[in-house]
């Protein structure tokens, strides 16, 4: 029986403990995130199988982890880290390769292979249509800003335009739920990038 609260608290922690402090948008407080958007998600695209919830929530947990080692494909790492330390709880190998898949999946650009690669991408970018749109942007800003991936505002807001331009939730739900906002998004950021 694989106790989910254990690895939830195992990860966490190990999370706390291990991001560098310049995670300002991929600290511990994502992952949260992310674990709770996709077990909504789930909910609301009627997922009722216990297994598939529970794969979905450790993968979710697990997303990241490879923050602790690199930025750079750091979902590569993050199997290895679900490799590494899920079988000690119990975790199968049938249930690590849905795990690697999902985690796989969130790879930018993402590539989901079937519905519940689909949940944790659309969990991941989340926050794209939210009303926290603009704070968690400003998180990722200053992230990409202490790591040189962008020079400034101005640069940054490019970048989010083109993102957001190429981006679609896979899910009906989140499409729904999301889709709508974010395009009021977009179109806010283009008035700041096109004078």
């Amino acid at each position: 029986m694989i106790d989910l609260k254990k690895i939830e608290t195992f990860i966490i922690e190990k999370l706390r403990r291990g991001l560098d402090p310049r995670l300002t948008y991929h600290g511990v407080h994502h992952t949260i995130d992310v674990v709770k958007e996709a077990m909504q998600i789930a909910s609301e695209e009627h997922v009722t199988d216990p297994e598939d919830l529970l794969i979905l929530h450790i993968a979710a947990l697990f997303h990241d982890t490879g923050f602790l080692f690199i930025y750079k494909d750091h979902e590569e790492r993050s199997c290895l880290i679900a490799k590494e330390f899920l079988p000690a709880f119990g975790v199968s190998s049938d249930q690590l390769n849905r795990i690697y898949g999902m985690i796989a999946a969130t790879k930018l650009p993402q590539s989901p292979k079937n519905h519940l690669e689909q949940i944790i991408c659309d969990a991941d970018l989340d926050y794209l249509g939210r009303e926290d749109f603009f704070a968690t942007g400003k998180a990722l800003y200053l992230e990409w800003k202490s790591y040189r991936f962008v020079k400034d505002e101005d640069d940054w807001n490019v970048k989010q335009v083109r993102f957001l331009e190429g981006h679609h939730y896979y899910t009906k739900s989140s499409a729904l739920r999301r889709e709508a906002l974010k395009a009021q998004h977009l179109t806010e950021l283009k008035k700041a990038v096109i004078p």
